[in-house]
């Protein structure tokens, strides 16, 4: 599923596009999604996009009468086309702009969502109960360790939570606990602090550089402009069971963990 770094390199290609314009109008062609399209998405029509920014795996585009949030889900993706571009059948919304540009929503799994926000975003049930950022001041070694503090929980699972930290999914989660040198099964609680520094640190570099590359190529994932993420290409554990580890050429091992495939060198982690 879109992870992350692709929702950031996502939303960083529709800015350019919507910032500044105002909505001429919305079209729900079909409201099935995690949740039904509510009627009231239509209170954006007439408003001008001020904002656009990211909370986890939510893009959250600002107005002066609410905010429009919108999810990917699974496979989803979105994209800015020219209004008369023929639709294709799991575009489920589009958005047209005061320029004829159109902002369109496309789910085939129907796990995304397209929801209106008055008030305050952050005290959105959705949203108030989210962890701190992996790229912002919040997310520390010291709050990580308070996290992790008696929990025999494995350590993967505890950075996958997103009450302890957001957008930290099962590839970068992985690929994090490689470069820390950390055994994705160590319990929580065990891990010491200076491993925990590294930790964090490996984070965010791996957030930071899938960013930078364009996302993780997934089965289903495209950015805006419909060309793959080219992440994939360096990762060093994720999805290569049996390769040799790209650090001691020791076979890379998969194991599940919480119902998600767990890749780590049994050499490098400890």
């Amino acid at each position: 599923m879109p992870e992350l770094p692709e929702v950031e390199t996502t939303l960083r290609g529709v800015l350019p596009h919507v910032i500044g314009k105002k909505v001429r109008e919305v079209m729900v062609r079909d409201k099935r999604m995690r949740w039904p399209v509510p009627d009231e998405i239509h209170e954006i029509e007439g408003c001008r996009i001020e904002s656009g920014e990211r909370r986890a795996k939510y893009m959250l585009f600002g107005t002066a009468k609410g905010t429009l949030l919108l999810h990917l889900g699974m496979s989803g993706n979105l994209r800015v086309l020219p209004a008369d571009t023929p639709f294709k059948k799991h575009d489920h919304m589009a958005i047209t702009m005061e320029d004829g540009r159109q902002l369109r929503l496309h789910d085939p799994r129907r796990f995304g969502a397209a929801l209106w926000i008055e008030g305050d975003p952050a005290e959105h049930a959705l949203l108030k109960d989210l962890g701190p950022e992996p790229l912002g001041e919040e997310f520390t070694v010291e709050t990580l360790h308070a996290a992790c503090a008696g929990k025999t929980a494995a350590i993967k699972q505890v950075i996958m939570d997103a009450h302890v930290v957001v957008g930290v999914g099962n590839i970068y989660a992985s690929e994090a606990l490689f470069m820390a040198g950390i055994d994705p099964r160590q319990p929580a609680g065990k891990v010491s602090k200076p491993r925990l520094t590294k930790l964090v640190q490996a984070i965010r570099k791996v957030l930071a550089a899938s960013i930078k590359m364009g996302g993780t190529t997934l089965r289903d994932f495209v950015n805006e402009s419909g060309e793959p993420g080219y992440f994939k290409q360096t990762l060093r554990v994720y999805d290569r069971e049996g390769e040799p580890c790209r650090v001691c050429e020791a076979p890379v091992k998969r194991i599940v963990q919480g119902q998600r495939a767990t890749y780590f060198c049994p050499k490098c982690q400890k």
